[in-house]
């Protein structure tokens, strides 16, 4: 029998009423609250945050909550991304062992994390350390002892991310007496140092439209001169910000559109002039570092599908940057004129020359070394000019990061083995090599070294090696 037009007219109505009421429930806002995660087998205690909100709505970060440790009293420092001098070396006089006996160096503590690559700054006996909760959905800054890795305290703000390949990869700012960071969707919070307790919060995706980049925000903030200085895009190619209130002091504009990279910000003096070096996704530009001026910009180096180095300045007004993407070049040498205004390059880098996907070269004594992506990332030490004067053969390290102090190359490989070879232009000679990571991955986070006690990470893992000469280091490790 034929459906009667009454019958059509009801099963239409009756097919539109079901789709509205399905489209109703996608979108509505969920009414069910967010249970507190049960602390982790680390021993670290929940963090208090409202709950999950929809993106770009204003997020409210929750009251610090305290844990059992405590503050070591392990003086030194590494206040953010690359160390003290934003150079990747550590100028502490602290004598460093040169062999390990065959069980490595001692491990002073293991620190569970959320999965990633976010790096701890140090300061007074406290590590910080941008983590994720994923049960709560919340950023979430950890306060660490130094002594033994136990949480100090943790505060955080709700913001739904999904893993994509880890979900942090930032390094928090240390400023008399607070703490910045920068979360993966572009959140920028300053905490208290001591307490934790929240000072302010911004969303860089309300306030300047900031595109979040594909593998979500790389760049580490960066104080310079007693201001925060920051690469949103969109709205803004850079802004410098009062740390401790949190107002905007200048802003450059962007008539270009450039959206942010996961790269950071370089500073550079040149001609006597102070200015601030980053790639955007549209070129290189310089700021200057009173004003927010644009000096100078090229469109000659515009990202390949991700970048994420950051420029190194070097003598006489050269810039060196590189990325692990492209078949063409992968890395350019640029120069800026004695104005301080107009840039050129110098010369460009194959991938073979040099090419670099994750960490930023070091520049020391008048050479760099960094390494090299293409063949496997052996380390390669070149001169001022980019000539290869050595690499480090069959010492691989993939996209693992490294560091400088008291004249040792610090290198991770991918999967956690950490290798010291004397820093020197002279040839590669490696002193030791352990595996710090037992089934380690993707261990890219970068380094920090405070007072001869090493902070590493893999994919989940923060651990503290004592690499202190063994007769300087007696009485003085973590507990």
């Amino acid at each position: 029998m034929q459906p009667s037009s009454i019958d059509r007219t009801i099963s239409v109505v009756v097919f539109v009423m079901a789709v509205f009421c399905l489209v109703s429930l996608f979108f509505a806002r969920s009414s069910i609250p967010v249970g507190m995660r049960v602390p982790g087998m680390d021993g670290t205690p929940q963090v208090l945050v409202t709950a999950n909100r929809l993106p770009y709505e204003a997020v409210i970060a929750g009251r610090p909550v305290s844990g059992s440790g405590v503050a070591s009293a392990i003086g030194g420092t590494w206040p953010g991304f690359r160390g003290p001098n934003h150079d990747g070396v550590s100028r502490e006089n602290k004598t460093l062992a040169r062999h390990w006996p065959e069980t490595g160096p001692q491990k002073c503590w293991e620190v569970t994390l959320c999965e990633g690559y976010a790096s701890p700054a140090v300061r007074d006996g406290r590590v910080y350390v941008l983590d994720y909760d994923e049960a709560v959905g919340a950023d979430v800054l950890r306060c660490l002892s130094l002594d033994d890795g136990r949480e100090i305290w943790r505060a955080g703000y709700p913001v739904a991310v999904t893993r994509n390949h880890g979900i942090t990869r930032t390094v928090p700012v240390l400023f008399e007496d607070c703490v910045i960071t920068f979360g993966p969707q572009c959140h920028v919070a300053c905490w208290d140092a001591v307490t934790g307790e929240n000072r302010w919060l911004m969303d860089l995706r309300q306030r300047y439209q900031t595109t979040v980049p594909r593998w979500y925000a790389g760049q580490c903030p960066l104080i310079d001169q007693g201001r925060l200085i920051l690469a949103p895009g969109d709205a803004a190619l850079m802004v410098a910000i009062d740390p401790k209130s949190g107002a905007v002091i200048w802003q450059t504009e962007n008539p270009r559109g450039w959206e942010m990279t996961h790269g950071s910000i370089a500073v550079m003096h040149h001609a006597g002039v102070r200015m601030y070096v980053y790639c955007g996704s549209g070129g290189v530009i310089g700021v200057d570092a009173e004003t927010g001026e644009l000096l100078w910009e090229t469109m000659q180096w515009p990202v390949q599908f991700a970048h994420t180095p950051t420029p190194v300045p070097l003598p006489d007004g050269r810039i060196f940057v590189c990325s692990g993407y492209g078949n063409d070049v992968g890395a350019l040498m640029l120069r800026l004129d004695e104005t301080a205004r107009n840039v050129s390059i110098e010369r460009k880098f194959s991938p073979k020359e040099f090419n670099s996907e994750q960490q930023t070269p070091i520049f020391y004594n008048d050479h760099l070394f960094g390494i090299r992506k293409r063949g496997g990332g052996p380390m390669v030490c070149m001169d001022v000019d980019g000539n290869e004067i050595w690499n480090s053969g069959r010492d691989r390290f993939g996209h693992g990061p490294y560091l400088i102090a008291d004249g040792l190359l610090f290198m991770m490989s991918n999967f956690g083995e950490l290798t010291i070879a004397e820093a020197s232009h002279e040839g590669y000679r490696r002193l030791a090599s352990h595996l710090v990571f037992e089934d380690g991955h993707d261990a890219w986070g970068p380094m920090a070294i405070v007072n001869g006690y090493l902070l590493l990470r893999d994919m989940t893992r923060l651990v503290c090696l004592d690499v202190a000469a063994r007769e300087t280091s007696v009485g003085e490790g973590p507990l």
